[in-house]
């Protein structure tokens, strides 16, 4: 029996870049909100102003930083600078002393996002052979995930610690995304193309050229973000079904466990049996933890709900790339990927705050938005099919 091929150090030293970003950023992100309010007594529009604009950034930039990774035909000199900036903007945050410093920080992390994470997926892709792609995504996601994890409990516990000092949490928090930073530069090595495609000139107009099924699946993904508003609706609705901030985050953390732990499993199915399998039954899962969220009364059951949403994204994360990368040379697969990225980014923009007008009226009316919206992208992910050629 022919062993399986391994996955290269390149892929581990990303995936282990990713779990210690990933930990700083987890550590902060909970808390920004009650700093922001309790601290530095921004009302609630202005934490939605600074995450919108946040998060609207990285959207935009990384189509741009993922064609320019084609363009340029290097990869690791736009992730370095991406999560370096993002490191920074932490220490910014500790200096903050009024929201606009809050929203500058927070526009250089997403900022930092945008411009390595295209690169960075198409850096794997190059750095593998196609049979091991889901795996190396699947772990990529895994580590990433297990730093999610990590994050919010680091959080409990400097909150426990230093009480109300925010600065100095925001301080520690720099520590592991600068080891990140070192473990990127010391120990990631540059993926070179294939010479047959280092002469082709690479152009924003190449989406026009995409594989069909490409095009569907940025559809799809639109349709699909239109109803996946921000994970901190989760929250809010376990919140609002009666769990304390503890409780809350516990869940928070649950889930999160549940997706590092299924990730490397879900990557390694879908390189046997095909991505877009997994792909639709994740959509399918989206659509009834959505619906579950929408009918429940009793916040018992958000024990069961949570790590099942964390089955769901581990079913489509990692394996999204996987599938976009089948579908596109590793000479373009930066500006598929940011593409991708970007319409996912600015779509769960709209759901975020579609979901906020919906919440005044109910809660639930958010949650069947985004049940309806996974059904939608499902039905039309599973429909296309190439037409035959006549005989």
């Amino acid at each position: 029996m022919q062993d399986k091929p391994r996955l290269p150090k390149n892929v581990w030293a990303m995936g282990f870049v990713s779990f210690f970003n990933d930990i700083a950023s987890e550590t902060i992100y909970p808390i920004i909100p009650i700093f922001l309010t309790s601290v530095l007594g921004a009302p609630v529009a202005i934490v939605g102003l600074i995450e919108g604009l946040a998060e609207s950034t990285s959207s935009i930039v990384k189509v741009f930083s993922g064609w320019l990774s084609d363009k340029i035909r290097r990869r690791k000199p736009l992730v370095v600078v991406g999560y370096s900036v993002s490191t920074i903007s932490k220490v910014i945050m500790g200096l903050a002393t009024t929201w606009p410093l809050v929203l500058f920080a927070r526009f250089l992390d997403r900022f930092g996002k945008g411009s390595r994470v295209a690169a960075r997926d198409a850096l794997i892709v190059e750095s593998v052979t196609p049979e091991i792609r889901g795996r190396a995504f699947g772990l990529t996601r895994t580590l990433d995930s297990a730093g999610a994890v990590i994050g919010p409990l680091l959080a409990l516990l400097l909150l426990a610690v230093f009480k109300d000092s925010y600065s100095t949490i925001f301080y520690i928090a720099a520590i592991p995304a600068a080891v990140g930073v070192v473990v990127l530069i010391l120990l990631v090595k540059e993926a070179r193309p294939a010479a047959s495609k280092l002469h082709r000139e690479i152009h924003l107009s190449d989406v026009k050229h995409f594989d069909p099924y490409l095009k569907v699946f940025m559809v799809v993904s639109g349709v699909f973000a239109i109803g996946n508003s921000s994970d901190a609706f989760l929250i809010l609705r376990a919140k609002n079904l009666g769990l304390t901030t503890i409780a809350a985050v516990a869940a928070y953390v649950l889930f999160n466990i549940t997706y590092s732990a299924l990730s490397y499993p879900a990557g390694a199915w879908s390189d046997k049996i095909g991505p877009k399998k997994i792909l639709a039954i994740g959509f399918g899962l989206f659509a009834v933890v959505y619906a579950a969220l929408a009918i429940t009364h009793q916040s018992f059951w958000l024990w069961f709900i949570f790590p099942v949403y964390g089955f769901y994204m581990a079913l489509t994360d990692g394996v999204s790339k996987s599938y976009i990368a089948s579908m596109v040379g590793s000479e373009i697969s930066g500006t598929a990927f940011g593409l991708q990225q970007t319409i996912v980014g600015l779509g769960a923009f709209v759901a975020s705050l579609t979901a906020g007008v919906l919440w005044h009226t109910s809660p639930s009316l958010a949650f069947w938005l985004g049940s309806a919206m996974a059904v939608v992208a499902l039905v039309i992910f599973l429909s296309y099919r190439k037409k035959p050629v006549p005989a």
